[in-house]
């Protein structure tokens, strides 16, 4: 029930390990009655790897990188930590042989072996039918393309456990084994109206259901500190590791700070995850054809949204120009940006040509000459281009949950690293002609902490941890400058997304 009030019962201190697609951070959170502080115990690099056999993630440089957070967060509290929560990217796994070991480097969801994956799943279960069972947004990277991009292969044949990523770092801390929800519904293989893990569809691929362990609920408690863990990181072997909502998106979402019904989000970084919360999920056919998955969230909601290529666009042409010794530094480039031509060329960031890594200027480039567009010229037309093409891609996609979940937006939460970015939450604002209200920037860890404060009863429901956010997270407000009729004809110079399978 709620308490009608922000505040909790006691302090405490909690360790969110919240990592991301390009960084990883260990993070303290503080809390005492009226107050929510955070601070950065490490951050660290999360650099894939591409060996022979494809694109990697370091699993064990993200596992370093946790275990020193834990370390530093242990220093900091001298040796006393509430609780530790671990959060990240989805879809992506480890697999563990009949002794718990890896067996490999976790495959990346950007690696190319997936790109035609799905026409060896379609003939045993066909795009209507998965997406009637698990409501899941169609990429070529979900985890059920992936097992299916290994079937027959030594590895997969060796495994007998499957875990999430967030699963194998809290297996590594606790030893104990298990699938958090939110995070198994962005699988493919996942039932969105059982919560339960699809026998139909693990049948139609012939793979072995005790490959899945035991689905676990956010504030569902995960296991103490294995004693190697615990003396390596100065923490006592009984701080509790508890499940959180393990998909980074969907602790964004608990602290979004709504206060007020209506309201959409955009959890925004590499990606930008635009949608609504739902009480129960679109699964019809013109919900499959746009798009639009449905994800579990904390309390048994329903993360309506679609995906849209975020940050990665403008990353990506840093990193290419930092390569060739041209100038990256943010503020500069954004500044440029301002100053350059409105609307010259508008690009669909949800193009498939812009998923892998590569030099993003050219693909740009390539893209505005094959749509007959002016290539920008300069770094500032180029990021002028790409926050353009995003506050569309944020409008056209939000319209269109609106519309398809019949429900009316009243304001847009923006959180995540790009709530940092005006520009582009301006931009957000100007498109939907909605207000924009940006932060907090680390609503993930602020989401994986929550969770934990929850479950040792240290603050209240979900409007109870949203009201916190609210009232000790720094916010931006946006308002639109009333330009509909150059957002409408940017619009329009996209195609439709949402490719009918």
């Amino acid at each position: 029930m709620s308490t009608g009030t922000p505040g909790f019962a006691s302090p405490a201190c909690f360790a969110a390990a919240d990592l991301g697609a390009t960084s990883g951070r260990v993070i303290l959170g503080d809390l005492s009655p009226g107050r929510l502080e955070l601070t950065e115990m490490n951050r660290f690099e999360n650099t894939p790897v591409r060996l022979p056999d494809g694109l990697h993630w370091d699993a064990l440089a993200l596992y370093q990188g946790v275990v020193d957070g834990l370390r530093a967060a242990s220093r900091a509290t001298g040796g006393c930590l509430t609780s530790i929560g671990v959060d990240s990217w989805a879809v992506d796994y480890g697999l563990l042989d009949t002794d718990g070991a890896l067996l490999g480097p976790p495959y990346h969801y950007r690696d190319s072996r997936t790109h035609t994956a799905a026409e060896s799943v379609w003939p045993k279960i066909g795009p209507e039918e998965l997406y009637r069972i698990t409501g899941l947004q169609h990429l070529p990277f979900n985890t059920v393309f992936q097992l299916a991009c290994a079937a027959g292969r030594p590895q997969l044949h060796a495994a007998r456990t499957l875990l999430l990523i967030p699963d194998l770092l809290t297996h590594w801390l606790t030893g104990s084994v298990g699938t958090e929800e939110t995070n198994a519904s962005t699988t493919g293989l996942f039932d969105v109206h059982t919560g339960t893990w699809s026998g139909d569809v693990l049948n139609a691929l012939s793979l072995d259901p005790s490959l899945l362990p035991p689905l676990r609920s956010p504030g569902d408690p995960a296991g103490t500190l294995l004693p190697h863990v615990a003396e390596h990181t100065g923490l006592d072997p009984a701080t509790p590791v508890t499940t959180v909502a393990s998909h980074d998106t969907a602790s964004a979402v608990v602290a979004v700070p709504a206060t007020e019904p209506h309201f959409a989000y955009i959890s925004c970084g590499t990606w930008s995850l635009a949608g609504l919360e739902l009480e129960t999920p679109v699964v019809n056919e013109a919900s499959r054809k746009a798009n639009f998955t449905n994800e579990r969230g904390i309390d048994g909601t329903i993360r309506y949204l679609r995906n849209v290529m975020g940050l990665w666009l403008l990353e990506e042409c840093r990193r290419t120009w930092a390569a060739h010794g041209r100038p990256t530094h943010l503020p500069v480039l954004l500044a440029d940006a301002a100053r350059a031509q409105p609307f010259a060329c508008i690009i669909d960031p949800d193009a498939p040509e812009f998923l892998p890594p590569g030099d993003m200027p050219e693909r740009i480039a390539a893209y505005c000459r094959r749509t007959g567009q002016t290539v920008p010229r300069g770094q500032g037309p180029m990021v002028r281009c790409i926050l353009e093409s995003l506050a569309v891609a944020h409008r056209r996609t939000l319209c269109q949950a609106a519309k398809l979940a019949n429900r009316d937006i009243s304001r847009v939460h923006l959180v995540g690293g790009g709530s940092r970015n005006e520009l582009l939450c301006q931009f957000t604002a100007d498109a939907t002609g909605l207000p924009v209200i940006a932060g907090p920037t680390e609503a993930t860890a602020l989401g994986n902490i929550l969770v934990q404060a929850r479950a040792t009863h240290r603050v209240g429901d979900l409007h109870d941890m949203r009201q916190l956010v609210a009232h000790t997270q720094e916010l931006r407000h946006y308002t639109p400058r009333g330009n509909q009729a150059s957002w409408n004809a940017a619009e329009a110079r996209i195609a439709q997304p949402g490719k009918q399978l």
